[in-house]
């Protein structure tokens, strides 16, 4: 059986309003905790950070998954596992057209997860 997981409030992000403090400067709420876990998770495997990192320095904003694939020495359906999962943890949004999918990263959401992670002190060598 498959678990359900928790979705962000676009309200929420597209206002552009920081979720929380990072958490250099306060513990995150549990709710907040359980609702961007899904975002870290699918960012902790390699091909989907490289795939994360190619759909959002992509010039025109969005890339065809017909120029994601080649860069990989993986099956098309491996690649189309990694960016389904970048597309439930609600990194990427996805738009059929004709027999190709586009990809377009969600910035709002990009900078939740930065703005949690930025740390207020020196930077540590």
């Amino acid at each position: 059986m498959s678990k359900q997981l928790p979705t962000l409030s676009l309200a929420d992000l597209n206002a552009g309003l920081p979720c929380c403090a990072p958490i250099s400067e306060q513990r995150i709420p549990a709710e907040t905790a359980v609702a961007l876990a899904p975002a870290f998770k699918a960012l902790g495997d390699p091909v989907r950070l490289q795939l994360m990192s190619m759909i959002a320095s992509a010039p025109d904003g969005e890339i065809c998954v017909c120029d994601l694939t080649p860069a990989f020495e993986l099956s098309g359906p491996t690649i189309s596992h990694h960016l389904k999962t970048l597309r439930e943890a609600g990194l990427v949004d996805a738009e059929r057209r004709g027999t190709w999918v586009y990809y377009r990263a969600r910035p709002a959401l990009l900078r939740q997860l930065a703005g949690l992670l930025e740390s207020g002190g020196p930077a540590s060598a």
